[in-house]
Protein backbone atom coordinates (compact mmCIF):
# COMPACT_ATOMS: atom_id res chain seq x y z
CA UNK A 1 0.00 0.00 0.00
CA UNK A 2 1.69 3.71 -1.17
CA UNK A 3 1.75 6.32 1.43
CA UNK A 4 -0.77 8.94 1.37
CA UNK A 5 0.23 11.94 -0.06
CA UNK A 6 0.92 15.38 1.42
CA UNK A 7 1.01 17.54 -2.06
CA UNK A 8 -1.99 19.57 -2.65
CA UNK A 9 -3.11 19.25 -6.26
CA UNK A 10 -2.97 22.28 -7.84
CA UNK A 11 -6.62 21.80 -9.50
CA UNK A 12 -7.93 21.51 -6.00
CA UNK A 13 -5.70 24.27 -4.44
CA UNK A 14 -8.36 27.59 -4.76
CA UNK A 15 -11.28 25.29 -3.47
CA UNK A 16 -9.77 23.63 -0.13
CA UNK A 17 -7.82 27.18 0.11
CA UNK A 18 -11.22 28.91 0.33
CA UNK A 19 -12.62 26.50 2.93
CA UNK A 20 -9.63 26.87 4.80
CA UNK A 21 -10.18 30.04 5.04
CA UNK A 22 -13.61 30.52 5.77
CA UNK A 23 -13.10 27.87 8.86
CA UNK A 24 -10.56 30.10 10.60
CA UNK A 25 -12.21 32.92 12.70
CA UNK A 26 -9.24 35.25 13.04
CA UNK A 27 -9.91 35.85 16.69
CA UNK A 28 -7.46 37.93 18.68
CA UNK A 29 -6.59 36.22 21.33
CA UNK A 30 -6.88 37.99 25.64
CA UNK A 31 -6.20 36.58 28.44
CA UNK A 32 -9.09 34.33 29.77
CA UNK A 33 -10.15 31.84 32.76
CA UNK A 34 -9.81 28.46 30.77
CA UNK A 35 -8.09 26.73 27.30
CA UNK A 36 -9.97 24.01 26.29
CA UNK A 37 -8.16 21.54 24.25
CA UNK A 38 -10.86 19.87 22.20
CA UNK A 39 -9.86 16.42 21.19
CA UNK A 40 -9.26 14.83 18.12
CA UNK A 41 -6.41 12.82 16.05
CA UNK A 42 -4.34 15.93 15.95
CA UNK A 43 -2.03 16.43 18.68
CA UNK A 44 -0.87 20.24 17.48
CA UNK A 45 -4.38 21.12 19.57
CA UNK A 46 -2.14 19.97 22.67
CA UNK A 47 0.66 21.73 21.23
CA UNK A 48 -1.08 24.71 20.79
CA UNK A 49 -2.78 24.93 24.04
CA UNK A 50 0.52 23.87 25.93
CA UNK A 51 2.06 27.11 24.03
CA UNK A 52 -1.00 29.66 25.05
CA UNK A 53 -0.74 28.62 28.50
CA UNK A 54 2.94 29.62 28.80
CA UNK A 55 2.35 32.77 27.33
CA UNK A 56 -0.14 33.83 30.23
CA UNK A 57 -3.21 33.44 27.72
CA UNK A 58 -5.07 31.19 30.69
CA UNK A 59 -4.05 29.64 33.99
CA UNK A 60 -6.40 26.66 33.36
CA UNK A 61 -6.59 23.85 30.87
CA UNK A 62 -9.43 21.44 30.10
CA UNK A 63 -8.45 18.60 27.94
CA UNK A 64 -11.64 17.27 26.75
CA UNK A 65 -12.62 13.82 24.71
CA UNK A 66 -13.16 10.37 24.57
CA UNK A 67 -12.67 8.52 21.42
CA UNK A 68 -14.16 8.59 17.59
CA UNK A 69 -13.48 5.72 15.22
CA UNK A 70 -10.89 8.39 13.53
CA UNK A 71 -8.74 8.03 16.86
CA UNK A 72 -9.04 5.50 18.44
CA UNK A 73 -6.03 3.74 16.75
CA UNK A 74 -3.81 6.77 17.54
CA UNK A 75 -5.00 7.67 20.99
CA UNK A 76 -5.73 4.32 22.43
CA UNK A 77 -6.52 5.54 26.19
CA UNK A 78 -8.47 8.63 24.80
CA UNK A 79 -7.87 11.67 23.24
CA UNK A 80 -7.88 14.17 26.79
CA UNK A 81 -5.56 11.73 28.41
CA UNK A 82 -2.68 11.58 25.73
CA UNK A 83 -3.28 15.85 25.26
CA UNK A 84 -2.62 15.51 28.65
CA UNK A 85 0.64 13.37 29.03
CA UNK A 86 1.97 15.95 25.88
CA UNK A 87 1.30 18.57 27.51
CA UNK A 88 3.07 17.89 30.19
CA UNK A 89 6.35 16.49 28.06
CA UNK A 90 5.88 20.58 27.15
CA UNK A 91 6.38 21.83 30.34
CA UNK A 92 2.80 22.14 31.20
CA UNK A 93 2.33 21.57 35.45
CA UNK A 94 0.12 18.51 36.31
CA UNK A 95 -2.23 20.85 38.85
CA UNK A 96 -3.18 23.29 36.18
CA UNK A 97 -4.22 20.54 33.61
CA UNK A 98 -8.13 18.98 33.88
CA UNK A 99 -9.28 16.26 31.85
CA UNK A 100 -12.84 15.54 31.31
CA UNK A 101 -13.10 11.92 29.19
CA UNK A 102 -16.56 11.51 28.09
CA UNK A 103 -17.29 13.88 25.11
CA UNK A 104 -17.31 11.93 21.54
CA UNK A 105 -18.25 14.86 19.34
CA UNK A 106 -18.13 18.84 19.95
CA UNK A 107 -21.30 19.06 21.49
CA UNK A 108 -19.96 16.93 24.43
CA UNK A 109 -16.57 19.00 24.78
CA UNK A 110 -18.70 22.13 25.43
CA UNK A 111 -21.55 20.63 27.34
CA UNK A 112 -19.20 18.29 29.49
CA UNK A 113 -16.53 20.60 29.77
CA UNK A 114 -18.68 22.67 31.61
CA UNK A 115 -20.10 20.52 33.72
CA UNK A 116 -16.44 19.67 35.05
CA UNK A 117 -16.11 23.44 35.53
CA UNK A 118 -19.44 23.66 37.48
CA UNK A 119 -18.78 20.65 39.92
CA UNK A 120 -15.52 22.29 40.84
CA UNK A 121 -17.44 25.75 41.45
CA UNK A 122 -15.06 27.42 39.12
CA UNK A 123 -16.71 30.70 38.14
CA UNK A 124 -15.86 30.75 33.94
CA UNK A 125 -16.59 33.60 32.15
CA UNK A 126 -14.34 33.52 29.17
CA UNK A 127 -12.50 30.36 27.31
CA UNK A 128 -10.48 29.81 24.32
CA UNK A 129 -11.56 26.83 22.43
CA UNK A 130 -8.03 25.29 21.02
CA UNK A 131 -8.77 23.00 18.19
CA UNK A 132 -7.91 21.39 14.76
CA UNK A 133 -7.60 24.97 12.67
CA UNK A 134 -10.88 23.97 10.49
CA UNK A 135 -13.19 23.16 13.17
CA UNK A 136 -12.77 26.97 14.27
CA UNK A 137 -16.28 28.08 13.46
CA UNK A 138 -18.00 25.24 14.28
CA UNK A 139 -16.53 24.68 17.97
CA UNK A 140 -17.42 28.76 18.43
CA UNK A 141 -20.96 28.24 16.77
CA UNK A 142 -21.26 24.86 18.81
CA UNK A 143 -19.98 27.10 22.40
CA UNK A 144 -22.51 29.82 21.60
CA UNK A 145 -25.00 27.86 21.55
CA UNK A 146 -24.55 25.67 24.41
CA UNK A 147 -22.96 28.20 26.57
CA UNK A 148 -24.14 31.37 25.22
CA UNK A 149 -23.46 33.56 28.61
CA UNK A 150 -19.16 32.68 28.14
CA UNK A 151 -17.13 34.94 25.89
CA UNK A 152 -15.41 32.57 23.59
CA UNK A 153 -12.57 33.01 21.34
CA UNK A 154 -11.22 30.49 19.22
CA UNK A 155 -7.36 29.06 18.30
CA UNK A 156 -5.43 26.46 16.28
CA UNK A 157 -1.78 26.02 15.15
CA UNK A 158 -0.67 29.41 13.51
CA UNK A 159 0.05 26.71 10.31
CA UNK A 160 -0.10 27.73 6.78
CA UNK A 161 -2.48 25.26 4.67
CA UNK A 162 0.31 23.52 3.33
CA UNK A 163 2.10 22.94 6.41
CA UNK A 164 -1.00 21.47 8.49
CA UNK A 165 -1.47 18.81 5.47
CA UNK A 166 2.40 18.05 5.85
CA UNK A 167 1.76 17.84 9.86
CA UNK A 168 -1.46 15.53 8.85
CA UNK A 169 0.51 13.62 6.56
CA UNK A 170 -2.52 13.16 4.74
CA UNK A 171 -4.11 15.49 2.22
CA UNK A 172 -6.89 13.49 1.40
CA UNK A 173 -7.84 13.16 4.86
CA UNK A 174 -7.33 16.78 5.52
CA UNK A 175 -10.07 18.04 2.14
CA UNK A 176 -12.24 15.37 3.82
CA UNK A 177 -12.74 16.92 6.81
CA UNK A 178 -12.42 20.26 5.48
CA UNK A 179 -15.54 19.52 3.72
CA UNK A 180 -17.60 17.53 6.43
CA UNK A 181 -16.60 20.14 8.68
CA UNK A 182 -18.43 22.70 5.91
CA UNK A 183 -21.28 20.39 5.81
CA UNK A 184 -21.52 20.82 9.68
CA UNK A 185 -21.90 24.10 9.71
CA UNK A 186 -25.52 24.12 8.14
CA UNK A 187 -26.78 20.74 9.38
CA UNK A 188 -25.84 21.12 12.95
CA UNK A 189 -27.54 24.51 13.34
CA UNK A 190 -30.54 23.13 11.25
CA UNK A 191 -30.63 20.53 13.92
CA UNK A 192 -30.30 22.87 16.93
CA UNK A 193 -27.04 21.93 17.75
CA UNK A 194 -25.00 24.41 16.81
CA UNK A 195 -25.99 28.95 16.45
CA UNK A 196 -26.42 29.89 12.38
CA UNK A 197 -22.99 30.52 10.26
CA UNK A 198 -23.78 32.93 6.81
CA UNK A 199 -22.22 31.26 4.04
CA UNK A 200 -20.51 32.69 1.28
CA UNK A 201 -21.71 31.84 -1.83
CA UNK A 202 -17.92 31.17 -2.92
CA UNK A 203 -17.91 28.65 0.16
CA UNK A 204 -20.92 27.01 -1.07
CA UNK A 205 -19.62 26.38 -4.45
CA UNK A 206 -16.00 25.42 -3.54
CA UNK A 207 -18.01 22.45 -0.66
CA UNK A 208 -19.97 21.65 -3.83
CA UNK A 209 -17.34 21.10 -6.32
CA UNK A 210 -14.88 19.21 -3.63
CA UNK A 211 -17.92 17.01 -2.76
CA UNK A 212 -18.64 16.34 -6.47
CA UNK A 213 -15.06 15.27 -6.66
CA UNK A 214 -15.64 12.84 -3.74
CA UNK A 215 -14.31 13.69 -0.94
CA UNK A 216 -17.75 13.03 0.83
CA UNK A 217 -16.40 10.52 3.52
CA UNK A 218 -17.21 12.72 6.31
CA UNK A 219 -20.05 13.72 5.41
CA UNK A 220 -23.73 13.18 7.56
Amino acid sequence: MSEPSTRLPDELRGDVETLWRYHDMHHRLRPSDVGIGLGSHDLGVATRTAELYHQGMFPLIVFTGANAPTTLERFPRGEAVHYREHALRLGVPDDVILMETEARNTGDNITFTRRLLDERDLKVESVILISRPYQQRRAYATCKKLWPGVDVTCASRPLALDEYIESIGDVDRVITMLVGDTQRITVYADKGYAIPQEIPEIVEEAYTRLTKKGFTARLV
